[in-house]
């Protein structure tokens, strides 16, 4: 299956689905050393982003994330690629300066994928194939 989004960083990212319905703050939400989400009670506590094809509804927190987002990527922890229903300015820049394929506005995004499901994105097509 496919589903069409709008690109906002370019690339191709390939991997096993992570998916949140809760927000992510990747400043303080996200340990930039280990890639492991250390916010409590979120849902995806305890779990590594890294290597994940990372799907959530939308951003959260300082932007100070953008530069957390670098420190995933120079850390060789950072998801292969990322898909939210709503990309925000601090989403957009943390992705494109750490050359991470992002893709938003993707209906039925929640519905549709869940975790572990094996996600081609394509960013460049805007596109999310499963």
């Amino acid at each position: 299956m496919e589903l069409k989004g709008r690109k906002i960083c370019k690339g191709i990212g390939e991997g096993e689905a992570l998916v949140s319905k809760d927000a992510i703050s990747f400043y303080g939400g996200i340990d930039p050393e280990t890639g492991v989400v250390v916010e409590k009670g979120h849902l995806l506590e305890g779990k590594s982003i890294a290597g994940k094809v990372l799907v959530f509804p939308n951003g959260k927190g300082s932007t100070v994330g953008s530069y957390t987002m670098y420190q995933l990527k120079k850390n060789g922890k950072a998801p292969v690629a990322i898909v939210v229903k709503e990309c925000d300015a601090i989403l957009a820049v943390g992705a494109i300066i750490s050359e991470i394929p992002l893709v938003d506005k993707v209906e039925g995004l929640l519905e549709n994928l869940k975790d572990g499901m094996k996600v081609k994105i394509d960013a460049d097509k805007a596109i999310v194939s499963f």
